[in-house]
């Protein structure tokens, strides 16, 4: 089938938005930022990943605004306000935790702690890294750009950060490389799936040059 998605994202026999379902597996950006009273926000987005490798930078896209109001996410807010932020690595063992700091909830929940989680303090930024993830990457606010709205006019933003401090737990290093099948990284799929990396599921291609 073909369709344009200026018709919208759910044509027959589609029962859901089916974009998200189209680019897959995706990196969950588990982003934590602190605000000017210094609380803690954490949130997942599924639209996250790495642009380039020197020097390293990542994006993510707190799109649409708070639940019920016509707010932009704190995740948005806090670096606007700050220029910092931190990605957290999710595993499959972070699942839960990750799942549960998703809440839609007001500024002042900090959902760090709300899910259990330990912070860890950062060496170049101020929003905490959560202790638990195996990877987490300090990153200052390079830019922010406005996206096209959605039909009914909700917005659409991506943070790009410049990577500047790396944490790595040192048991996921082996051999002088990081060791995925140890890290078990979480993807994202589409609807309300997700994916995990195994090690019965990791095999090596060599590149023909």
């Amino acid at each position: 089938m073909y369709f344009d998605p200026k018709d919208g994202l759910k044509p027959p026999p589609f029962k859901h938005t089916v974009y998200n379902a189209l680019v897959v597996p995706r990196p969950i950006g588990w982003i934590s930022t602190v605000d000017t009273k210094d609380v803690i926000n954490l949130a997942p987005y599924s639209f996250f990943n790495a642009l380039c490798g020197d020097p390293p930078c990542v994006m993510y896209c707190p799109n649409g605004y708070k639940t019920g109001t016509m707010e932009p996410k704190d995740s948005l807010t806090n670096v606007q306000e700050a220029g910092e932020f931190v990605f957290n690595m999710v595993t499959m063992d972070l699942l839960e935790p990750m799942n549960a700091t998703s809440i839609h909830a007001p500024a002042s929940y900090d959902e760090m702690a709300e899910a259990g989680l330990e912070a860890a303090p950062c060496e170049q930024v101020k929003p905490p890294r959560v202790a638990n993830s195996p990877i987490a990457l300090e990153c200052k606010v390079l830019h922010i750009i406005d996206l096209p709205e959605t039909r009914t006019g909700v917005p659409n933003t991506t943070v790009i950060g410049q990577v500047v401090g790396i944490h790595i737990d040192d048991d996921v290093i082996v051999d002088g490389k990081i060791d995925s099948a140890k890290v078990q990284p979480l993807a994202r799929l589409g609807y309300l799936d997700y994916a995990a990396i195994t090690p019965d599921s990791i095999f090596a291609v060599p590149r023909p040059d």
